[in-house]
C-alpha cells in the first residue's frame, strides 16, 4: 500500500484496484452534505472552481448525474448514477470521465462528523482492472481533486 500527502487530501491506493482519500472540512456534516448535493452549490466547486454545467441531477437511487466543466483547455465532460443514497451518511455512484470513455468506476463517499463542527470525507473507489486506476491517477485526478476541495473550502467558507 502506498500512500501520498497533499496539502488537501491523503490519497492511497490500498489494493491494485482502489483509490482511498479522506479529507477534512471545516464545517458541519449538514453543509458539506448540502454542497456535495445540491446542484448550485455543487456548480460553484466540483470542477476546480471553473464553470460547471449541471446538464442532468437526479438525486435518488438509480437517477443519473452529468457534469461539463469548462476550463482554459477547452471542456471535460462526467457523469453516472446513483447506486446508494444515505441522507447525510453516505452516497454510492458510479463515475465515468469522457477522458476515458467506458472506464467505469465506483465511488463510495462517507460523510464523518468529527464533532467538533467539521466533516471528515472518505471516498472509496474501484476500478475494474488496474489499468484503469493507473490510468486515473497519471490523468491528473488528484491535482483536479485538490483544487476542487480548495473551491469547496471556499464556498463552506462564505457559507459559515
Amino acid at each position: 500500500m502506498t500512500t501520498q500527502h497533499t496539502p488537501a487530501a491523503t490519497v492511497s491506493t490500498p489494493g491494485d484496484r482502489d483509490i482511498h482519500v479522506e479529507r477534512v472540512f471545516n464545517a458541519t456534516r449538514d453543509r458539506v452534505w448540502a454542497a456535495y448535493t445540491e446542484p448550485d452549490q455543487l456548480a460553484q466547486w466540483w470542477g476546480r472552481g471553473n464553470p460547471l454545467d449541471v446538464e442532468r441531477w437526479e438525486f435518488e437511487r438509480g437517477g443519473h448525474w452529468r457534469f461539463v466543466e469548462h476550463h482554459e483547455g477547452g471542456t471535460d465532460g462526467f457523469e453516472g448514477r446513483f447506486r446508494e443514497i444515505t441522507p447525510k451518511e453516505r452516497i454510492v455512484y458510479s463515475f465515468e470521465w469522457d477522458g476515458m470513455p467506458a472506464h467505469v468506476c465506483i465511488d463510495s463517499v462517507a460523510f464523518v462528523d468529527l464533532g467538533d463542527g467539521r466533516t471528515k470525507v472518505v471516498i472509496d473507489s474501484q476500478y475494474f482492472t488496474a489499468a484503469e486506476r493507473d490510468g486515473m491517477l497519471q490523468s491528473g485526478m488528484e491535482d483536479g481533486m485538490n483544487a476542487s476541495y480548495a473551491a469547496l473550502d471556499a464556498l463552506l467558507a462564505k457559507a459559515g
